[in-house]
C-alpha cells in the first residue's frame, strides 16, 4: 500500500507516493533537498532545471564522499598506541615516586 504525501519544493508543490513507513524519511529529504536547492540559487542566481542538476550534482558528490569514507579502513576507538601508552605510564609512575618519595621518611 501507498500513501500520497504532497511535498513542497521551491515554492512548487509536487503530490508523490511513498509506502507510510518512508513518509517522514521523504519529508526530510524534501526539505533538504528545497534547503539545499535555496543556498544553491542564492549563490549561482541559478533557476529551474539549471538549478535542479546543480543540487542534484552537490548531493551527488556528497553522497559518494560519505560513501568513500564509510568504506575506508577507520581506525579504531579503541586501538591503542602501546609506545604512547608506556610513555604516560612511565610518566605516572615518575611523578608517584616522587610524589610518595617524601612520604616514605616518615616510616
Amino acid at each position: 500500500m501507498t500513501t500520497t504525501l504532497d511535498i513542497k519544493i521551491q515554492g512548487r508543490e509536487y503530490r508523490v507516493a511513498c509506502p507510510p513507513e518512508e513518509v517522514e524519511a521523504l519529508q526530510a529529504a524534501a526539505e533538504l533537498l528545497d534547503a539545499r536547492m535555496g543556498e544553491i540559487a542564492k549563490a549561482t542566481k541559478s533557476s529551474g532545471e539549471r538549478l535542479a542538476v546543480m543540487t542534484a550534482l552537490n548531493l551527488a558528490h556528497e553522497l559518494n564522499q560519505a560513501q568513500r569514507q564509510a568504506a575506508a579502513p577507520q581506525p579504531s576507538e579503541t586501538s591503542i598506541d602501546a609506545a604512547e601508552a608506556l610513555r604516560r605510564i612511565q610518566a605516572i609512575e615518575a611523578r608517584l615516586d616522587a610524589a610518595l618519595a617524601p612520604q616514605e621518611e616518615l616510616f
